[in-house]
């Protein structure tokens, strides 16, 4: 099809027409295996040491070979070395040691190639009327590699008399045991089954289920590296007796099977599929030339059997604040920092980021006046990656005739290397590359399909990845036109940062958790590595009515400098302007855990009897039974803890005069030390100081606020 325009041309230039069609180039190449004879049957080929075992009643040279009731000979295991010229007499018995009188094999190996499971009768010895009864069933056997020699023959621990277990095969990794059993409990004459090896042993068998097995006969399991679960049935719908079929595991259950192509199957029993660890040729089974013979194919073309629907990478979130950390809104601003330069305000955020990424997320408390940061109060990183998946870019929408552009760049794979990228269409043509150019000659609805051959870096193990996206091709612009009209895009999705398969999270951190705990918040000035003294011209503008408190983190081994504590958040606040008002521009509210068992529990005797003087004292300044209640409790903390100093702290609200409010408090902070005094705490433990209204937590302008200014603190100090 020629080009419309000299500039497509030169795209053109850039990718590979995709020009390939299914019809043209088959799905196998079938010629039967050189070392597959015409007189004698032979069947179940696996790969073992640069060669092919298989099962065939040519005489073996060994013990006496029993015959069936038309006479033909049982079968025993034989070995070809395929690097070698090969012939149809090239093949030799594979072991003696493992040779019985009857039918032997298949069989599989580990992957070093020094364990053998094979199938055979349960009993191999004695006459044959003793051989040749209905309990004599087929079981699995397996055996060790030993100075050359195969050796401790041993049973599979679920042989039966009652029913048969054979065609055994390994997975890769050497974790399954596949086989088939016509065991009582499944779906029909023989089933597929799989079993774990864990702890030492193998598992009890499992049923692949009736996405696998049917009411007729499945057997011959092979598996590869990519997963891909090969076997032979005759329930399935068939061209013929058996054919081959393959399925792959999924979340839940089992793919439906796909039958192989012809030439792969027949009308005769095709079975015994294997596969080389490259993908791209192996063997198989058929009594389609009268005997049964071993073929080799070759795969010319990416099999498409199963796909996932292509996820989208999502790159938008949406983040809130929830919680119980009461926050006041005329004072405080939710500011966001999603770490790449874009901030937004609000209690919730939408944001999205460019592409994958790592970027700390912050939530910040801004004071409104200043735009300074006063309280953290989330954090965390979020790591963005694209989605482990082959990817389809391309548009979602053609119109017919016109070039478009497919491009696999973005297939995501850690861990893998890409050695081969596969298209499907959906209109019958194929082709490989990591991008090209493709037209549509007729409108529809088609699934456009990529397939990834990956390596992994790890083990050089091949295995195969697919997904599929739905595209639509229109006649003419009209039509698109028309109906994008009537389906107008979807508007950008915003995910939860939880929400999200392409999105992870670590290092969380949230206020909130801390504020469930015993955690104060305090108002920071500075947090230094070694000790400053609290004569430091630092501290020279520090108001005289706050206190610089020495707080050493032995686990990061740092000071920090604290001029107010408060179980609220907005109660640090008056002390917070304070402080920036005097310079400390980068002064911060922290919310910080108690780790000394004695604030601890100072904490939790203020936060569960409180510490509003309404509730301290009487009309009369004298101290009320619920104030003796919590002052008793201290007593006894003091008395726990004997190296403790309190200093007792009493704010007033701003009625009356500023003396009077200070005497006031300075003469309640005395009462409350010297009924502790009374009941055995030494003075020199004790600190009474009275700051009348001078720091309130809260507006006096308003009954509610002023009943809060009017506190006590308990403060442990150094």
């Amino acid at each position: 099809m020629r080009l419309r325009t000299g500039i497509m041309i030169l795209i053109i230039n850039m990718f590979t027409l995709l020009a390939s069609s299914q019809n043209n180039n088959p799905v196998y190449t079938v010629t039967k295996a050189l070392f597959s004879s015409d007189r004698f049957d032979e069947f179940s080929p696996v790969y073992y040491d640069n060669g092919i075992v298989f099962c065939s009643n040519r005489k073996s040279g060994g013990l006496a070979q029993y015959t069936d009731a038309q006479g033909r000979p049982s079968f025993n295991i034989f070995y070809v070395d395929t690097t070698q010229e090969v012939t149809s007499r090239s093949s030799v018995p594979f072991s003696n040691n493992i040779s019985s009188r009857f039918n032997d094999g298949p069989v599989t190996f580990n992957r070093a190639g020094d364990i053998i499971y094979f199938s055979r009768n349960l009993r191999i010895d004695g006459n044959l009327r003793e051989l040749t009864v209905p309990s004599n069933k087929l079981g699995i056997f397996f055996a060790v590699k030993i100075g050359g020699e195969w050796q401790n023959i041993r049973e599979f621990r679920f042989n039966s008399e009652w029913y048969h277990i054979t065609t055994p095969y390994l997975s890769p990794d050497g974790t399954r045991l596949y086989f088939a059993s016509d065991k009582p409990g499944g779906y029909g004459g023989s089933d597929l089954y799989y079993s774990e090896w864990r702890n030492g042993y193998w598992d009890d068998p499992v049923n692949l289920g009736p996405e696998v097995n049917t009411t007729g006969n499945e057997s011959y399991p092979f598996i590869n590296t990519a997963g891909e679960l090969f076997f032979s049935s005759d329930g399935h719908q068939t061209i013929g007796g058996k054919d081959i079929f393959v399925t792959m595991e999924k979340a839940a259950g089992w793919h439906i099977p796909v039958r192989l192509a012809e030439p792969v199957n027949s009308a005769s029993d095709d079975f015994g599929f294997i596969m080389d660890p490259l993908m791209k040729e192996g063997y198989f089974s058929s009594d389609r030339d009268k005997t049964l013979d071993i073929f080799h194919y070759r795969q010319n073309r990416f099999p498409f059997w199963f796909s996932e629907p292509q996820k989208e990478n999502r790159y938008c979130v949406l983040v809130s604040d929830t919680g119980t950390i009461e926050v006041d809104a005329a004072s405080l601003e939710f500011a966001w920092d999603f770490g790449d330069g874009e901030k937004v305000s609000g209690i919730d955020a939408v944001h999205c980021f460019d592409g994958p990424g790592e970027y700390r997320v912050e939530l910040d408390l801004v004071d409104r006046r200043t735009g300074k940061v006063f309280f953290r109060k989330r954090s965390y990183d979020i790591q963005i990656i694209d989605i482990e998946q082959p990817y389809i870019e391309c548009p979602d929408n053609f119109i017919t005739g016109e070039y478009f552009s497919f491009d696999a760049s973005r297939s995501y794979s850690p861990g893998y290397e890409i050695t081969g990228y596969y298209w499907d269409l959906g209109d019958g043509k194929e082709g490989a590359g990591r991008r090209f150019l493709h037209t549509y000659e007729k409108s529809g609805t088609y699934e456009v399909k990529l397939g990834l051959l990956l390596r992994s870096e790890d083990t050089g193990d091949l295995i195969r990845r697919v997904v599929s996206k739905e595209v639509r091709v229109f006649a003419n612009e009209k039509e698109r036109s028309e109906y994008l009209a009537a389906n107008p895009p979807a508007a950008k999705e915003y995910f939860e940062i939880t929400g999200s398969d392409n999105i992870r999270v670590k290092n969380f951190y949230s206020a909130e958790n801390h504020f469930r705990e015993e955690a104060l918040f305090r108002v920071l000035l500075r947090t230094a590595q070694e000790s400053i003294p609290l004569t430091d011209r630092f501290f020279s503008r520090v108001p005289s009515n706050y206190k610089v408190r020495v707080l050493f983190d032995k686990a990061t081994g740092t000071y920090s400098y604290v001029v107010d504590q408060q179980m609220s958040l907005m109660a640090a606040y008056p002390a917070y302007r304070e402080m920036v008002a005097a310079g400390y521009g980068d002064a911060v509210v922290t919310l910080d855990l108690l780790r000394d068992p004695a604030e601890k529990e100072l904490f939790n005797i203020v936060k569960r009897y409180g510490a509003l003087t309404d509730s301290y004292f009487d009309g009369s300044n004298r101290l009320t039974t619920s104030a003796n209640v919590v002052l008793d409790q201290i007593v006894t903390l003091m008395n726990k803890f004997p190296d403790i100093r309190i200093e007792v702290i009493v704010h007033t609200d701003n009625q009356g005069t500023q003396a009077n409010n200070q005497a006031v408090s300075v003469f309640r902070a005395q009462l409350i030390t010297n009924y502790l005094t009374r009941w055995g705490i030494a003075a020199g433990r004790l600190t009474a100081t009275g700051y009348g209204g001078t720091r309130p937590v809260a507006s006096n302008d308003y009954p509610t606020g002023r009943r809060l200014n009017r506190r006590i603190e308990f403060i442990i100090r150094n």
